[in-house]
């Protein structure tokens, strides 16, 4: 299975965020070829700042293996982890994080801050930006112009 087919089943997950009203960002993590993780952004609907896509997935791995440690995993996200997110790679060890789009708020894989990849800490995910760039960034820019022009309707 390819690069592009996972970031598919993540694009999968963030169409279901967008559906339910939530920034559509969403996240597998697979384990040789098989996803073991999924999550999609609820924390509007949880009222919890924690409930990131990322954080989802990657709790549902560690659950599945029996193991905070997913050293042999890769990580496919819609959207450039923010700081939260990516200190959460960094201890579960992630392997290779594969993400769809930078975030210019947010990012915290190189874009604004640099937690992932950071040299100082102890472990640095493979991180790879681009797969179905275009498809995030349509569908986060569709969430985000649905915003504003219900905003201005109101």
């Amino acid at each position: 299975m390819t690069d592009e087919y996972f970031m598919d089943r993540a694009l999968e997950l963030a169409e279901l965020a967008f559906k339910e009203d939530e920034v559509p960002i969403g996240a597998v993590v697979v384990l040789k070829g098989e996803i073991i993780g999924r999550g999609h952004n609820c924390n509007r609907q949880r009222n919890d700042p924690t409930m990131h896509a990322e954080i989802i997935a990657i709790r549902e791995a560690a659950s599945f293996l029996g193991n905070e440690r997913l050293t042999e995993c890769d990580l496919f996200v819609t959207k450039e982890p923010c700081a939260m997110c990516s200190g959460a790679i960094v201890h579960s060890r992630i392997k290779r994080l594969v993400i769809a789009t930078e975030d210019i708020k947010y990012g915290a894989c190189g874009t604004v801050l640099q937690v992932c990849g950071n040299p100082l800490l102890n472990h640095n995910p493979q991180i790879i930006f681009g797969v179905k760039r275009e498809e995030s960034r349509e569908l986060l820019q569709k969430f985000f112009a649905n915003k504003r022009m219900n905003k201005k309707q109101a």
